[in-house]
């Protein structure tokens, strides 16, 4: 697949804030059936809303990310964003998202690639990447181990105590 990588431009946000939702609905769905819909509730009774709002705020906040898009054809079809972690010592990737009809094309690899780079030109020794364990992450995870990265398994346990 041809496509350009370039600097986020507010124009995009749309674009990108779109199609950040059509690749993560899978992942919020797998998260209700692993969790139930009373406990999933409780932490994402408006997901679509908080998404987009996470989504604006990371692409807006120039400050501490740096955000890039893939572009082909002249239409938005990936977005990754990352900061320095200096706790961590190195660049954290914040968000990352393909649109569905352009995945398993390598462009979220590329955007990965990309970011690393990025990272190493600016001397950090360190890159983390957060993403889920479960079934609707899969593609997320298969696209950061591409990439190089090493996952290490975290479990989170959730229990509703209240109606």
């Amino acid at each position: 697949m041809d496509f350009q990588m370039r600097k986020f431009n507010e124009i995009d946000l749309e674009a990108v804030v779109q199609l950040s939702l059509l690749a993560w609905e899978p992942v919020f769905h797998s998260i209700e059936h692993i969790l139930g819909p009373r406990i999933f509730t409780h932490f994402y009774p408006e997901w679509k809303a908080d998404q987009r709002t996470a989504v604006e705020g990371v692409c807006r906040d120039t400050e501490k990310y740096s955000t890039w898009v893939a572009e082909t054809h002249g239409a938005v079809v990936g977005f990754i964003a990352y900061f320095i972690n200096h706790a961590e010592n190195g660049g954290e990737i914040e968000m990352l998202a393909v649109h569905p009809g352009d995945q398993n094309r390598g462009i979220g690899t590329a955007l990965n690639q990309f970011v690393l780079e990025k990272m190493r030109e600016q001397g950090l020794p360190m890159a983390i990447v957060k993403t889920g364990g479960d079934p609707g992450h899969a593609p997320a995870r298969r696209c950061y181990e591409k990439s190089g990265f090493t996952g290490l398994p975290i479990v989170y346990y959730y229990q509703k105590l209240t109606d």
